[in-house]
């Protein structure tokens, strides 16, 4: 695809449709809805902003793979709701919310939108996977910071990253990360591995914050770089900092892998083209009434037809 490819981060999006859309709007039956009119107002709003040529729901199909967790068992840890012999830990997800995700793939898969997810890896390995196979621009949208990493200005990557709405999101590029956080794309992971993320179970080292992970790779260029400098006596790292630094050097060995998104992971042939008309428009059909998905399903399909 040479086109301009959006890659959705679509459980990010949902959660931020189930919070941000009143849980009064219901289907005939009762059962919440905000979440899939959420999301579809979401998906409608974007194309009609950015006019992408390919678009792809990128979905978790294990949301904390176990090869992460081997590298570092507190990976999302909190947010197990049930352990599972053989197969992905229950995230822990509201009551009102699970059900919605099957209706969500299901009017995504009847309106013919891409909607890709792949066994023991995130979301965010997907994208990062058509990412780098990707030879025209890139939009990814999500909520998540780690995703910041594969912001790239020479190959059109950039990030758009929903502030209060998908509507006026916070656009990512190389210079808007370096006036945020002082570093480009490829120094993020090291930034993030440093500075720790509570929300996702990463430790970080002790005492190393956002700032200071931002002044030490701009002073020793990357983490090899800083980790160099505490075998270093002359390196004029303070007392603190290379304790904290050679007490982690277990986690610095690990880390890395652990939040840097994969990039090769076995991808299924599927076409991105964003559908210009339904792929089954007798289940769409159906699914708007079954779900009373009214106007949200309505306004994507006029814009996929513009």
């Amino acid at each position: 695809m040479t086109g301009r490819l959006m890659l959705l981060d679509t459980a990010s999006l949902y959660f931020r449709a189930y919070f941000g859309v009143p849980e009064s709007v219901k289907a005939p039956d009762g059962m919440p809805v905000n979440a899939v009119r959420g999301l579809l107002d979401f998906i409608d709003r974007l194309v009609k902003d950015h006019r992408p040529d390919a678009l792809v729901a990128c979905m978790d199909a294990d949301w904390r793979p176990a090869w992460r967790v081997e590298l570092i068992p507190s990976y999302k840890a909190h947010r197990v709701a049930e352990e599972r012999e053989g197969g992905p830990d229950a995230e822990e997800v509201p009551d009102t919310l699970s059900p919605q995700v099957p209706v969500i793939e299901a009017v995504l898969d009847a309106l013919g939108i891409a909607r890709v997810g792949v066994a023991g890896y995130e979301a965010d390995d997907v994208i990062g996977t058509f990412t780098a196979r990707a030879t025209g621009p890139v939009d990814i949208v999500t909520g998540d910071r780690d995703l910041f990493q594969l912001v790239d200005d020479a190959r059109g990557v950039r990030v758009l990253y929903p502030v209060k709405g998908v509507g006026n999101p916070q656009i990512m590029d190389e210079a808007a990360l370096r006036e945020k956080y002082g570093v480009d794309g490829r120094g993020y992971v090291d930034l993030a591995l440093l500075r720790g993320d509570p929300s996702d179970g990463l430790p970080g080292v002790p005492g190393v914050g956002e700032k200071t992970a931002a002044k030490l790779l701009d002073r020793f260029g990357d983490l090899a770089g800083i980790m160099a400098a505490v075998d270093d006596p002359a390196s004029g790292l303070t007392p603190a900092q290379r304790r904290r630094l050679d007490e982690s050097r277990p986690y610095v060995a690990v880390a890395p892998k652990v939040v840097r998104v994969a990039s090769d992971v076995p991808l299924p042939e599927v076409d991105t083209t964003l559908p210009k008309a339904p792929r089954d428009p007798e289940m769409v059909e159906a699914l708007g009434a079954r779900w009373n998905l009214g106007g949200s399903l309505q306004r994507l399909l006029l814009t996929l037809e513009a």
